[in-house]
């Protein structure tokens, strides 16, 4: 899987690129996700110059525009930079499957980034400036901060859009169709419904309606409506909605006790008693002794690779 290429601030992988010459070394990154994913790294703040050390900087506001300054020398202005910088980088990205920032980072902070205002007075509100070019340039790339990965929901939430995404640009790779694109969302569909039903009913009349004339254009609508819809958190009772139309395909094939045991199952999974390993692992059991092709062609059953066990804290 290290064909899948992640972009990454350098600082998570142990390199000493802080302004105090130290890192933020994530163990997750490299003991776990290291297995599945390759990383190109970037430290924002050394590829415009600022070198190590260096004087610590901030974001601050002025004028209703956003600027990077010195946190003790406002002389010090490194917004254009930054910003030229950032545009060149980012043309070279979109080989990515995803990117990984570093929280609170006034380059790379992804969310609740310090601004400050003329009086020196911060308010969490802010985004670094990398980050805000990298997600205004390519609104679909899975993106996530290394902080928010702690939260089990957030890091399943992303890894999950990472396969997804870097399955499309496989399918890319061997050559968009209107076939291949019909296909994509056929086998995505319960993903999508377990994430956002309401935006999931609306890409039914855009594949509907794609045809040669139109295809490359539907196809970059509907990879933005498909990456907006995996964000939004997958809950329980989503899931359990999603696993009840998978039922749906064995209750003619399966005996009442075993269908009795699977609704208890979801039941205690939707309660939050169990995780979602819990009925997928029954829900397999019985898929395999009454195998259906079109559930068996449903990535949702394996989205990523169950050694990754996001699954079982959710």
């Amino acid at each position: 899987m290290t064909d899948i290429t992640l972009g990454i601030s350098s600082c998570l992988l142990g390199n000493e690129v802080r302004h105090d010459g130290g890192h933020k070394r994530n163990v997750y990154v490299l003991s776990t996700l290291s297995e599945y994913f390759s990383f190109r790294s970037y430290c924002p703040e050394m590829a415009i110059g600022l070198g190590v050390p260096r004087p610590t900087i901030r974001l601050t506001r002025s004028a209703d525009r956003i600027h990077l300054t010195g946190s003790d020398n406002p002389d010090l202005d490194a917004t254009d930079d930054m910003n030229t910088w950032s545009e060149g980088a980012i043309a070279g990205m979109h080989d990515l499957s995803g990117f990984i920032l570093k929280n609170n980072s006034p380059s790379c902070g992804m969310e609740r980034v310090r601004v400050y205002d003329g009086n020196g007075v911060p308010a969490k509100n802010g985004t670094g400036l990398f980050a805000t070019a990298l997600m205004k340039a390519m609104p679909w790339l899975p993106v996530e901060e290394e902080g928010r990965l702690n939260d089990s929901m957030l890091r399943e939430n992303f890894i999950e859009r990472v396969f997804i995404y870097y399955r499309w640009q496989r399918m890319l790779q061997d050559g968009l169709s209107v076939s291949a694109l019909m296909d994509f969302h056929q086998r995505h569909k319960f993903i999508l419904l377990a994430h956002d039903e309401e935006e999931f009913r609306k890409l039914g009349p855009l594949i509907a309606n794609i045809n040669k004339k139109n295809l490359d254009q539907a196809a970059d609508e509907y990879l933005l409506r498909m990456m907006t819809c995996l964000k939004a958190r997958a809950s329980r009772k989503r899931h359990t909605n999603v696993l009840m139309h998978v039922m749906g395909y064995l209750k003619n094939k399966i005996s009442s006790d075993d269908k009795q045991e699977m609704i208890e199952i979801m039941d205690n999974y939707r309660h939050g008693k169990v995780p979602l390993i819990v009925p997928i692992t029954l829900m397999k059991h019985h898929l395999r002794r009454y195998p259906d092709e079109y559930i068996s062609n449903q990535y949702y059953m394996a989205p990523y690779p169950e050694e990754l066990m996001l699954r079982n804290t959710i």
